[in-house]
């Protein structure tokens, strides 16, 4: 853990240093500690890197512990906020705000897409639990996936049948934490502090019911408020994350995963470590986005899905996964 924290420590200091512009370290410290607006560089550092650093902090660790929450709840292993749908549903959410209300503000389609998350985490566990043998791995993620394509088809023709709303979202709508002032991130914050807060709670509960429900019950843990809680959380924590930087994906799925390989299947280590070790991996993806392309910029939402899709192909064909 203390290593993670330094790797951490180190990833911040280099998403506020290294950018398309080089500016020396003196600059950089004199901008944090004696700030100048008439300074240019000051302004960047103070106006540009550092709030974009700081939604990197407050988003890796909301998306990360989503896909926790949703692996363990689901007992999916491979199972992350994109590939069950809760992405979606809060990236609907969004586009219905911004393209039939006119809401632009992230603090107005904030409450859109909490809507939208919840209500297809709700959707998919319904659809995934029909039939009798209740709600397995897999028909979660097909009812994850199916609802995705639905709901990024609808997304798509909200998007494109207004110029204005295609222009609010198309940077927003591939994921980018980038572009928000930090009294935005001040207000979206809480929301998030209560979702992590949340799963830690639900951590010991989801232990034992990782045993079986049957044997869970019999440990004491109450499965149905075990249940609202994960969601409430999933929703919390997925919603504002994409309110705040758009559809970013695999963080949740990447993270934990790797996560249990040397911690095991303890949730509350594994909430604990992917706190730390998911705005590492999202931040180190957007510093990459930033100095890979000699003129302009790429997308963190671009790189993690880069980076995750194959990633989730070699987990795919894994003959064992990190147990649960």
């Amino acid at each position: 853990m203390l290593i993670a924290i330094a790797v951490l420590a180190v990833t911040v200091v280099a998403s506020i240093g290294v950018g398309a512009r080089d500016i020396a370290p003196g600059t950089i410290w004199s901008a944090i500690t004696a700030f100048d607006i008439t300074q240019d560089e000051h302004v960047m550092i103070r106006e540009l890197r550092v709030p974009r650093t700081v939604v990197g902090l407050v988003v890796g660790p909301a998306l990360g512990v989503c896909g926790a929450l949703i692996q363990a709840y689901t007992r999916n292993p491979l199972a992350d906020p994109g590939i069950l749908g809760v992405n979606a549903g809060a990236t609907f959410g969004v586009a219905v705000a911004t393209g039939l209300f006119g809401f632009t503000a992230p603090l107005a389609y904030i409450w859109f897409a909490l809507a939208g998350a919840a209500a297809i985490t709700v959707v998919v566990y319904l659809l995934g639990s029909l039939g009798g043998s209740g709600a397995t791995p897999a028909k979660l993620t097909m009812a994850g996936v199916a609802l995705s394509a639905v709901l990024g088809g609808m997304t798509s023709a909200i998007i494109l049948s207004n110029r204005a709303t295609f222009d609010d979202m198309r940077f927003w709508g591939v994921g980018a934490i980038g572009g928000r002032s930090l009294d935005v991130v001040l207000h979206f914050s809480p929301l998030i502090v209560v979702g992590l807060v949340l799963a830690l709670y639900v951590a010991r509960p989801l232990n034992a019911l990782a045993l079986g429900d049957d044997l869970g019950v019999s440990l004491g843990v109450r499965t149905g408020r075990t249940r609202v809680t994960v969601v409430v959380a999933v929703t919390l924590l997925a919603g504002t994350a994409t309110a705040l930087a758009g559809p970013i994906g695999f963080i949740g799925l990447m993270v934990p995963h790797a996560v249990r390989w040397f911690v095991g299947p303890d949730q509350r280590w594994i909430i604990a470590f992917t706190v730390v070790l998911s705005p590492i991996l999202l931040l180190a993806a957007d510093i990459l986005g930033r100095v890979i392309l000699p003129s302009g910029e790429l997308r963190v939402g671009l790189v993690t899905g880069a980076i995750g899709a194959p990633v989730l192909i070699l987990l795919a064909r894994r003959s064992s996964v990190s147990a649960l």
